[in-house]
């Protein structure tokens, strides 16, 4: 089985364009890079990886895939752009010239209007987006999801993934889950979307148990299927909560009730897919 890492990050504090983590967040406030994520892969099992943005800026995705062409075990960057700009397009196009250039993730979360991923002033830009045959990362919340689930239907050739299941307040319990549920599985009924499981670990505060996590994973498989369902670590933000090798195997003892296409596809198969690895 080739195991995919779905999500992960590097950051250095004297990056120019740096503003998080924040010095609160003392686990992760530190320069984060390849030979660092290298040994927890290994460890792991894990042989490739997707490295994902973390600032709004052009310039941290330049810099993500002069990285990424330098490491093999990277295999595709999800970047950012400003889709409102006249910049857009040729942003796009200037980054999908370079081969490990999989997808851009608008800053969803941090956005006040909930409503934004349907402004018609993003229209030109994601058309160039399907154009290109890149992916949509949506970095969402569950308050997000009644407008995701307008903006799949608004792009339904646009591939789009969930990140870390739309985060569910799991440290809230059963309130938390039943915030979620109904919101996330609509949005799931759309073939073309697929989810990532992932960052769950660092939304469950002190329910992080298997048993906690376990009817949020649980609820994922039912809407979406292995086949639609991709493994990732959200490294480092994973180690607010735990190490990678935690998640991983709390990750793989939850699944082994599957068959092996299934383990498969969610390790690894199913990134590879989407992202056209």
């Amino acid at each position: 089985m080739t195991v995919v890492d779905s999500h992960q990050h590097f950051w250095s504090l004297s990056d120019p364009w740096f503003d998080w983590p924040t010095p609160d967040l003392a686990p992760i406030y530190r320069d984060i890079g390849p030979a660092d994520l290298k040994a927890e892969l290994e460890a792991a099992g894990v042989s490739r990886s997707i490295l994902v943005q973390v600032a709004p800026d052009v310039a941290e995705t330049q810099h993500l895939l002069d990285i990424a062409d330098a490491h093999e075990f990277i295999a595709g960057v999800v970047g950012w752009v400003d889709l409102e700009t006249q910049a857009a397009i040729a942003d796009l196009e200037r980054f999908a010239a370079r081969d490990k250039f999989v997808g851009i993730r608008p800053m969803i979360q941090a956005i006040p209007d909930a409503d934004w991923m349907l402004r018609p002033a993003l229209a030109p830009a994601l058309a160039a987006v399907q154009r290109l045959g890149l992916t949509f990362d949506a970095l969402v919340r569950p308050h997000h999801l009644q407008a995701l689930r307008a903006f799949v239907d608004r792009y339904p050739d646009l591939p789009v993934v969930i990140d870390h299941g739309a985060k569910p307040a799991i440290a809230a319990g059963r309130e938390g889950f039943a915030a979620w549920a109904d919101l996330i599985a609509a949005v799931a009924e759309r073939p073309q979307v697929r989810c990532k499981l992932s960052g769950l670990l660092t939304e469950a505060g002190r329910r992080a148990s298997a048993e906690d996590l376990a009817p949020f994973i649980d609820h994922l498989l039912e809407i979406f299927g292995a086949e639609r369902l991709m493994w990732g670590s959200d490294w480092p933000v994973v180690e607010l909560a735990a190490p990678y090798a935690t998640w991983i195997e709390l990750a793989r003892g939850h699944l082994a009730r599957l068959s092996r296409s299934e383990q498969s596809a969610v390790f690894g198969d199913v990134a590879s897919r989407f992202y056209r690895l």
